[in-house]
């Protein structure tokens, strides 16, 4: 029988790319380019310990610089790799490499794209700034394994007094071009500070208190060496860094009577293009400030008629449906004094759960564990919950981190943040991506950035999972949980554009239903938000056309299945990733 020309063509392009060999040269040339990045960034070679041996060891004792300098250099060297990907002729590549320079371009592009724009970010902010990276990143990544462990931690302790006057210069320089953070951030900034100083007392400050926790767990660690090194990091916070921190609460301080109460990137200079690059950075996506903001309103009315059905059943039936919904919450609120540990225990629960739950629609599961923590009192006031991946040797497992601030806590929607940020999902996208033996390192190790519209994407998507497959059954509660959490992320579609495109107010913000901590997120991460509600209604558009393409013949597990093991890629390679399997079974 002869095939339809058509399908015939679309058979030989497919065994074409199937027995083409791979281009050798293209793999040389991106690993080199992988670890030249990574030689210039020694806090990220230390998070996934990309070397090995003395090169590790050297850049366990380093900062990533933070100057301009610095930052021009990582943009050349983007530049320069681009210039360099293009000599590649494509059609040489396995489909794996074609994958794989789809991507390189994408992320190379958008870091040389995004680099006008840097200084658009805040130095110093109560989220993702400076100062509570640098905290986090020694006391929760830079690992403690043994005696050399702790003496590069303190080398590195050494260094963060001058960091932070380093970026002391440069947010007093950038406020002196009118690129000042809005007077509710700074007042964050500062409140998080003093919690990090506290009585002034550097024992118990967390950079010491955590090295004398971890190294107490050391075997064949001398006593006596173990009250040497805390004693060196005591002495260098004492004198260097919280003197530093104090610094930087005096700037921020000063720059108080200047800043105004405006809170969008709209309203500095340069701002509306500074926008339009964070969408593109964080959705992967052209969709305009415009498009993002009528998609989110049309979310919001589609979830929240949903969430009344369930109000309704559960017996709120009168107000609004987040005014409903805030009342359940209230209702369910812990009666006990400090019920901290017991919703630490609960999502442990959840976990383990999820665990098993998963074995059904999933063929692939990480090796490393997933374990629950709190998220440290000097930072859990501004702070969502997160996930960050294991280490690959096996000694930093995978960590779901839970804010619990209170005097309230989230309950209704324990179960869907469970399986956003833990199993399946961030820590089964994150944990297997860092296991594969099949992805190049720059893949694997997310060595150019992590791609937020995919695996923010997933993460909505695990929920939406959960859902599907009966996870919810006999949990009206949980699945009203799993309809806010969606309804909050398409809520952060209209408050992000509506923030930094429409000259929405903060309050206005809050008053949409968006809790105060995560509207001031929303200011110092630009577009980040939007990153969830397009990355999910993408993975799941692609979906459902493999599953209208193939019929009987689609496997969700088999679905599941190229996506983890392809990792964290921008949407339209995804979608080329998933065409490319549709075509091999079709």
């Amino acid at each position: 029988m002869r095939l339809p020309s058509s399908l015939r063509l679309a058979s030989l392009a497919l065994l074409a790319s199937t027995l083409h060999a791979a281009d050798p040269a293209f793999d040389t040339f991106a690993q080199k380019l992988a670890d030249e990045w990574m030689r210039a960034n020694p806090a990220g070679a230390t998070q996934q310990q990309y070397f090995s041996g003395a090169e590790q060891d050297a850049l366990d004792r380093q900062l990533t610089p933070i100057t301009r300098e610095a930052r021009s250099a990582r943009a050349a060297l983007a530049a320069r790799g681009l210039t360099e990907l293009a000599k590649f002729d494509r059609a040489r590549f396995s489909e794996a490499q074609r994958n794989s320079a789809a991507m390189l371009a994408w992320q190379l592009d958008d870091i040389v794209r995004a680099e006008p724009f840097e200084e658009h970010a805040f130095v110093f902010n109560q989220f993702r700034g400076l100062q509570l990276g640098l905290v986090n990143f020694l006391s929760q990544t830079h690992p403690i394994r043994n005696a050399r462990d702790i003496d590069n931690y303190l080398a590195r302790l050494a260094l963060v007094a001058a960091q932070l006057d380093e970026g002391i210069a440069q947010a007093r320089d950038r406020a002196s071009r009118g690129l000042l953070p809005p007077k509710f951030i700074l007042t964050a900034t500062i409140d998080q500070i003093g919690r990090f100083i506290g009585d002034g007392a550097a024992g118990a400050n967390v950079l010491v208190a955590s090295l004398g926790e971890r190294a107490a767990k050391l075997k064949n660690f001398p006593a006596a060496d173990h009250a040497t090194s805390v004693a060196t990091a005591e002495k260098i916070v004492a004198a260097q860094i919280i003197p530093a921190f104090q610094r930087v609460r005096a700037l921020l301080q000063e720059q108080l009577p200047r800043a105004s109460d405006a809170a969008g990137l709209s309203n500095l200079p340069g701002g509306a293009a500074a926008y339009a690059n964070a969408l593109k950075r964080n959705t992967t996506t052209s969709l305009s400030a415009d498009e993002i903001h009528a998609l989110g309103l049309r979310e919001v009315e589609r979830i929240e008629t949903q969430m009344d059905k369930l109000l309704r059943e559960l017996g709120y039936t009168d107000s609004t449906v987040n005014a409903r919904y805030k009342k359940l919450e209230a209702d369910l609120q812990p009666k006990e004094a400090d019920p901290r540990p017991a919703l630490l225990a609960r999502y442990t629960e959840l976990v383990r759960d999820a665990e098993k739950r998963a074995a059904l629609i999933f063929d692939l599961r990480p090796v490393a564990p997933c374990e629950v923590r709190r998220e440290p009192p000097f930072s859990e006031k501004n702070a969502a919950a997160h996930y960050t991946g294991p280490a690959r040797d096996g000694t930093r497992p995978g960590v779901f981190w839970v804010p619990l601030p209170g005097p309230t806590f989230r309950i209704v929607s324990m179960r869907s943040l469970a399986y956003h940020e833990a199993v399946p999902g961030h820590h089964f996208q994150i944990a297997l991506q860092a296991e594969s033996t099949e992805l190049p390192a720059f893949r694997r190790d997310r060595v150019f950035g992590g791609l937020s519209a995919h695996s923010e994407g997933w993460g909505l998507y695990a929920e939406r999972l959960a859902a599907e497959n009966g996870w919810y059954e006999g949990d009206k509660v949980g699945a009203l949980g799993q309809l806010d959490s969606e309804l909050f992320r398409a809520r952060r579609l209209v408050v992000d554009t509506g923030l930094h495109a429409k000259n929405w107010t903060r309050q206005q913000a809050i008053d949409y239903g968006i809790p105060v901590s995560e509207v001031e997120r929303y200011v110092v991460l630009p577009g980040q938000a939007c990153s969830y509600k397009i990355g999910e209604l993408r993975i799941l558009a692609i979906r459902d056309q493999a599953r209208q393409k193939l019929g009987a013949k689609f496997s969700l597990k088999e679905f599941h299945n190229v996506i983890l093991r392809n990792g964290n890629v921008p949407l339209d390679v995804l979608e080329q990733i998933v065409g490319d399997w549709v075509r091999a079974k079709g």
